[in-house]
């Protein structure tokens, strides 16, 4: 079966330059890019379902194929999935308006112009993402990622490929840290990961009630969580809640762009970023998403 998802601003979006962000490491395992295709497995009330995303043929939307019995699956949870991953309900005018006026973001906005900010559709993982990330190069990063994924998440197949989902929190709440410790995660990382795991099998941490918070109560309440500093809170509000104003302040990428884009003989220190970027305000979160986007060779 086929459905059809709209995309809100449809001028200002290129689903060629999301593919291009997709496909930035060989490592990634939740989606694969193949040419102007998109797959992605949906865990839809507990079943995996394969799906194929592509430009609508009349290229005003994304159109979505299920690997299922349309019968039994809620398109609906499918289509607001998607469009929480790719951010198809933003419009950009307003961002683009002030990025326009801004000598570091203007030409990134022409270069790059139709992407969204592409998040984290699942609230573990995010988190989860953020602690596997701390301290190492991506590249370890996603290496320490597909390892957990392999061992602890489900999977299915088709064709000769295997597709692989983000394991469950009450699965990760089960381990001890030496488990994760095998697969090469530091003592803390793997402490805070299985912290966070069983906060969320307990319901200590839920969804529920971050989504009921403002930008500034969702960071604090983050925070209060072991493993989650003010990087690791901006940087989920910002790829799964999307908050617009999310600025992960410490993030050597933004930093690294920063010196790229301004021509910096060294990296800039924290206080230079903040002046850097305290005029970006509600365009915080595209701002920093645009500059790692020009870091991908």
């Amino acid at each position: 079966m086929k459905i059809h998802i709209p995309v809100t601003d449809h001028a200002n979006f290129s689903f060629s330059e999301c593919l291009v962000f997709l496909s930035r490491s060989d490592k990634e395992c939740l989606h694969e890019v193949d040419g102007n295709i998109l797959r992605k497995v949906i865990v839809v009330n507990g079943n995996p379902v394969l799906t194929a995303i592509t430009d609508a043929p009349k290229k005003d939307g994304l159109q979505v194929e299920i690997s299922a019995d349309a019968d039994n699956i809620d398109t609906n949870y499918i289509k607001n999935y998607i469009t929480h991953w790719l951010h198809l309900d933003a419009d950009l005018h307003p961002f683009y308006k002030f990025a326009k006026k801004d000598g570091v973001l203007s030409p990134l906005i022409q270069q790059y112009k139709g992407l969204r900010l592409i998040g984290i559709p699942e609230l573990f993982e995010a988190l989860t993402w953020t602690i596997t990330g701390q301290q190492i190069n991506l590249s370890f990063a996603y290496t320490l990622k597909q390892r957990l994924i392999h061992t602890y998440g489900a999977a299915i197949s088709s064709g000769n490929k295997t597709y692989h989902v983000y394991p469950q929190p009450a699965t990760i709440a089960k381990l001890e840290p030496a488990a994760l410790i095998a697969m090469q995660f530091s003592r803390s990382k793997a402490d805070y990961i299985i912290s966070l795991a069983r906060a969320m099998a307990e319901e200590r941490l839920t969804l529920a009630h971050l989504q009921s918070l403002d930008y500034t109560a969702a960071r604090e309440y983050l925070i209060s969580f072991k493993g989650i500093g003010n990087w690791s809170a901006n940087y989920v509000l910002m790829k799964f809640s999307r908050y617009w104003q999310a600025l992960p302040l410490e993030d050597a990428g933004l930093h690294n762009a920063l010196k790229q884009q301004l021509q910096l003989p060294t990296k800039p220190s924290l206080a230079e970023i903040k002046g850097y970027t305290q005029h970006w305000q509600q365009h915080a979160a595209y701002a920093t998403f645009y500059l790692w986007r020009s870091l991908q060779q």
